[in-house]
């Protein structure tokens, strides 16, 4: 039977090139991997898995796209620089440098961008690729902040992205000061100042930092290794990210047909794959044009570093002017006693900075302490639904935002013409209150977003028809919304905050209560009680408004 049963199959299949003849090579291949590694079983049940799709979720692939041509560009510069503080004079191709003292570090960074074949387009690619990947993992983070996609099962997963953040900056500051340029160098003068205000052991650190007094002869050789290992960690943190974005599945919005077991989108292979292929030439396609009409860090204008000189108008690159406005508006404090000087001016900056990033990573702990809450969730929070972490991230970019005008103090006041005591103590006063009033602000926006949805789910979208009732009123017209709007503006809850119940039991005991409980209970109220969201409509009110109106309503 088996034997008449090939037969049968050949001679339909038309001999060896018939659709169930003899396997290929290939097959036999994947059939002999499948049977020793289980392939087809994995892929089978991963492949298929399906994706949601949002622009918003966009965000993520940039950071990982450019994380990619930030390692391809660096390892082809990395054959070329050369990490040596000896110092030679300078004879190549860039004319007004010729007969300089330099560095090799900076001679080799010349050479790359003057005498390498495309050697000055990588360096731009690679510099415009830093630039945009913590711009984007700044801005992936506070999508996933505002959404509160950072809640269980995902506490590890914010960490991993905050991770790579902090990491992302010390490796920017790392790779930023490699040229051993004037502008570089300037920056890395500010990070020894940092290091001093450390008390009693300052001094020790920045010795054994640089090898000596700054700015020594070692740094540039320490720099390159670190520069060189910690996108090695950030690999190895994106690619336990993406294993938990794919083992969690993929957060989505509120809408038809979603909860917190069911997925609506596409598959990853081959609808997800293809449009990521996509993505990635066009993110890598627009660096390079970026770097190639957009100059980014001429080194060549700055000159080689040396401590006795400073370029006016320095900046660092965006994401370290966050510290550097924290240190500009600081008053220049400072504490003498028992022969020491304690700079708080720069001290308690220092300090400030670190904490606030920490600030950031901790928060889905607090949040789940505050709450209570230990259930998973899969469904995206509408920011206008949670109006008091909408507000406090709100809050946190107007801080940023005010430091970073504090850290260009001196460029935005010989460029829009102003006094720079004047930017200064704007700034000062800002830090304090900007966040404050962004915070009620955005607050604000959000409850009254929440009346919007509330009356559109009670009186429908308007139309903009207008009738004359017999009467002789005129109302406008408005269109009952769908079941899938309905459910999208309705299905977020809204339980009660945390409290901590009654302080006297049945039999007229005191029970005792923790200062923490206290603490968890105010803030429960402060971000979820009745101050912070406007009750959704019920299905009782719904159904009590629209019952004999049939399919329009009207409206005042």
């Amino acid at each position: 039977m088996a034997d008449s049963a090939r037969s049968v199959n050949e001679g339909a299949g038309g001999g060896s090139s018939g659709r169930r003849g003899e396997p290929g090579r290939g097959e036999r291949v994947a059939d002999w991997a499948d049977g020793r590694l289980g392939l087809y079983t994995l892929a089978k049940a991963n492949l298929r898995k399906v994706f949601p799709d949002h622009w918003s979720f966009m965000l993520g692939e940039i950071c990982l796209y450019s994380f990619l041509v930030l390692l391809l560009t660096g390892v082809w510069l990395t054959l070329f620089f050369e990490p040596s503080s000896a110092e030679v004079v300078y004879h190549g191709t860039y004319v007004p440098l010729n007969g300089v003292t330099m560095t090799k570090a900076y001679e080799s960074t010349l050479r790359i961008s003057f005498d390498v074949r495309g050697g000055l387009l990588i360096r731009q690619i690679h510099h415009w690729a830093a630039l945009v990947f913590v711009t984007g993992m700044l801005v992936h983070m506070m999508r996933v902040f505002f959404t509160g996609a950072f809640r269980k099962p995902r506490e590890v997963n914010w960490v991993f992205g905050w991770l790579l953040l902090f990491l992302g900056i010390l490796t920017g500051l790392t790779g930023y000061s490699l040229p051993d340029d004037l502008l570089s160098g300037t920056g890395v003068r500010f990070a020894d100042g940092a290091i001093l205000s450390v008390p009693i052991v300052g001094t020790y650190l920045s010795f054994f930092l640089f090898g000596g007094e700054f700015p020594g002869h070692d740094i540039i050789s320490r720099f390159f290794p670190i520069h060189v290992l910690l996108p090695g960690i950030m690999l190895g943190l994106v690619v336990a990210h993406l294993i938990l974005v794919f083992f969690h599945k993929h957060t989505q919005y509120p809408g038809p047909g979603r909860d917190q077991k069911s997925v609506v989108g596409m598959p990853f292979m081959p609808v997800y794959m293809a449009k990521a292929g996509g993505f990635f030439f066009l993110v890598f396609g627009v660096l390079a044009v970026m770097g190639a009409i957009a100059s980014v860090n001429p080194v060549w204008a700055f000159g080689p570093y040396r401590p006795d000189l400073v370029t006016t108008g320095a900046q660092p690159d965006w994401y370290l002017g966050f510290s550097e406005g924290l240190i500009r508006v600081m008053p220049g404090w400072e504490i003498n006693a028992w022969g020491h000087t304690l700079e708080l001016g720069v001290l308690i900056p220092f300090c400030l900075f670190p904490l606030i990033l920490l600030a950031i990573g901790v928060h889905p702990f607090v949040e789940a302490w505050i709450t209570g809450d230990r259930r998973e969730h899969h469904i995206l929070d509408r920011p206008r639904n949670a109006p008091v972490r909408t507000g406090l991230g709100a809050a946190w970019l107007a801080l940023y935002a005010v430091l970073l005008i504090g850290g260009g103090n001196d460029i935005v006041a010989t460029h829009l013409h102003l006094s720079i005591n004047a930017i200064t103590w704007f700034v000062r006063v800002s830090v304090f209150a900007a966040p404050v009033i962004v915070f009620t602000v955005t607050k604000r926006i959000c409850l009254g977003l929440q009346r919007r949805d509330r009356d559109k789910v009670l009186h429908g979208r308007e139309t903009g028809t207008i009738r004359r009732l017999p009467h002789g009123e005129y109302v406008e017209v408005h269109e009952p919304l769908g079941q899938g709007a309905l459910f999208t503006l309705t299905q977020h809850e809204q339980h009660p905050p945390y409290a901590i119940g009654p302080l006297v039991d049945d039999n007229g005991v005191r029970r005792p209560v923790t200062v923490g409980e206290r603490v968890r209970a105010r803030l429960a109220r402060a971000m979820f009680g009745a101050g912070s969201h406007i009750p959704k409509p019920t299905a009782r009110e719904y159904r009590e408004l629209t019952a004999g109106h049939g399919q329009e309503h009207g409206h005042r």
